[in-house]
């Protein structure tokens, strides 16, 4: 027998995680002499119930696995509903617990209670989850676990919330808890007949043929796959910024990044009118993926599309042929394909070999000089090729949403999958700051970096305190630009009050930094970027460095804003 409290750390441990993240509080109090008893799950306090949502989503981005967070109900809870949403846009598995009123105490008045007597907060988690339910007592605690974990890990993955009553919590269980996650490890289920006919279609209808590999290529863990069955047969590659890194952007056969950020090579290759074929692979068809989409509009490509959310193929998709099914399950058909797919493949591997080198000829990306502009204040993009040079390739990195978030997707290269790690659907501000210490959680032998801005840290720069108090090591670049850069890009065209409303004074980040306990520098010229992220990096210790950036600065977003400006809406 154990305490409901026990049961549920346990079974965390038992499914393979190794942190919790979390913010204590009177609802969740009988977890905390529980977790003293369970030494493997290392508790990491956030300074807000949303940063600890954005840990775990960071944690199982990083890990493969997925990540959980621990709060109160009600205001605890309500503080965490950006988090959740984001992770369920991007497609990523994190429990939610949060702790609730007793039973006979619902709708009597007490402080906090938010259970379905009040404010019913496990319904308003419902929209942003795959499933939220509440723990009425301990006899079916193991049942609504198993069953929250479930709902989590099959596809297509989101979060899923329990609410916790007392009763459940203090309960004495007598459930042996059976892990879940295993059962999922393996799955990749695939429409036998729809991948045997998109097979004969790139037979029959090539030799050109591209990839568009999504985040379905990291979720199905089949990135090494991927390039396996490019190589065999000279495919080119072009990923989503969602799922940047899952195909080594220095390969050969690299695209790069087709749709927000994206790169020349990329769309030459999947808008041209010389392209037969396009190999959709764990990916929706949503505005930024698809260059607002043209994609849809002016590729004449026959287009494959294959996926396990049901709902991404019918309401976002038009392609030619669609193939229910996982990226891992049919590339592994693919890989064995028989003699007559496999001949007609490789017949044109030469042809699709000429075909990518005449357009890998051309520029990669725009504005390239701007990756070493020598002048004040600095360029992004300046400060985003300085960093790479001093990264390490399997290092990870954390790109917020603002304006850096183009000139990141743009000019950073990255080499393996889950080393570039964004929130690309929703978007929150301020989401990669916390993000980050889950994912150093989650990779502690991996250098982790951060690219934010200043109106990101004003969101939750408070949670670099989370990474020193912990000693992570964690690089959080700041490019410091005075302004809500993407907004002020756009408002400041439009007269004097909309540009003040998008500027923010210029503070001192790196004083920030040290007030709470990681260390902090300051970047005025382009010239010290490089010694900067050096002496960061060797620290081995959480830095802020508060690069004065350039807010005047064109994001590298051409292509995407030119299918703005031609994009009408129609069915």
């Amino acid at each position: 027998m154990a305490a409901g409290t026990d049961f549920i750390l346990e079974a965390l441990l038992r499914e393979g995680l190794d942190h919790l993240f979390m913010v204590p509080g009177g609802l969740v109090d009988p977890f905390l002499p529980a977790l003293a008893r369970h030494p493997g799950l290392k508790p990491i306090v956030a300074a807000h119930e949303g940063a600890a949502a954005y840990m775990a989503d960071g944690y199982a981005r990083a890990s493969g696995r997925f990540g959980a967070a621990l709060a109160i109900g009600g205001p605890g809870l309500f503080n965490m509903a950006t988090a959740v949403a984001a992770a369920k846009t991007d497609g990523s598995p994190v429990l939610v617990l949060s702790g609730e009123v007793p039973i006979d105490m619902e709708g009597l008045g007490q402080f906090q209670d938010a259970s379905q007597a009040t404010l019913d907060d496990t319904s308003v988690m419902k929209p942003l989850t795959r499933l939220s339910a509440t723990v009425a007592s301990g006899r079916n605690l193991n049942h609504w676990l198993r069953r929250a974990l479930t709902s989590m890990l099959a596809q297509p993955s989101g979060p899923a919330h329990l609410s916790l009553t007392h009763d459940a919590l203090i309960a004495e269980i007598a459930a042996d808890y059976a892990p879940v996650s295993d059962f999922f490890a393996a799955a990749a289920p695939l429409s036998a007949t729809a991948a045997e006919a998109a097979l004969t279609l790139l037979a029959e209808r090539g030799p050109r043929i591209a990839i568009l590999a999504g985040a379905g290529v990291e979720h199905a863990s089949s990135a090494a796959l991927l390039k396996t069955v490019t190589e065999r047969w000279s495919i080119p590659v072009a990923t989503t910024l969602r799922a940047k890194g899952v195909f080594p952007e220095d390969h050969d056969l690299s695209l790069g990044v087709f749709g927000y950020a994206g790169v020349r090579h990329a769309t030459a290759a999947l808008l041209g009118s010389d392209l037969d074929i396009l190999l959709i692979l764990g990916s929706g068809l949503n505005e930024r993926d698809t260059m607002h989409w043209t994609l849809r509009q002016k590729s004449r490509a026959l287009m494959i599309h294959v996926n396990t959310d049901m709902q991404e193929l019918t309401s976002q998709s038009e392609a030619g042929h669609i193939v229910p099914g996982s990226a891992r399950a049919f590339l592994e058909l693919l890989n064995r394909a028989e003699a007559e797919t496999a001949a007609a493949l490789s017949q044109g591997a030469a042809g699709r070999r000429s075909w990518i080198d005449a357009i890998k000829a051309g520029p990669r990306l725009f504005d390239v000089e701007n990756c070493s502009r020598p002048t004040r204040p600095i360029h992004p993009a300046a400060a985003v090729a300085a960093l790479r040079a001093a990264f390490p390739r399997d290092g990870v990195l954390l790109v917020d949403s603002g304006a850096h978030r183009a000139f990141a997707g743009h000019y950073w290269s990255a080499y393996e999958p889950r080393t570039y790690i964004s929130a690309t659907n929703l978007g929150p501000m301020g989401w990669a700051i916390p993000a980050a210490v889950g994912v150093q959680c989650a990779s502690p032998g991996r250098r982790v970096a951060v690219i934010t801005g200043d109106g990101c840290m004003q969101m939750h720069g408070m949670d670099v305190q989370t990474a020193a108090r912990y000693r992570l090591p964690i690089v959080f670049v700041v490019l410091n630009n005075g302004a809500l850069g993407n907004v002020w890009l756009r408002a400041h065209q439009y007269g004097p009050l909309p540009s003040e409303l998008t500027t923010i004074p210029d503070h001192d980040w790196a004083g920030f930094a040290r007030a709470l306990g990681a260390q902090g520098m300051t970047v005025e010229d382009p010239a010290d970027l490089g010694d900067a992220f050096d002496k960061a990096l060797a620290a081995n210790a959480a830095v802020v460095i508060d690069v004065k950036a350039d807010k005047d600065c064109p994001t590298p977003v051409y292509d995407f804003s030119d299918g703005a400006r031609a994009w009408s809406y129609h069915e």
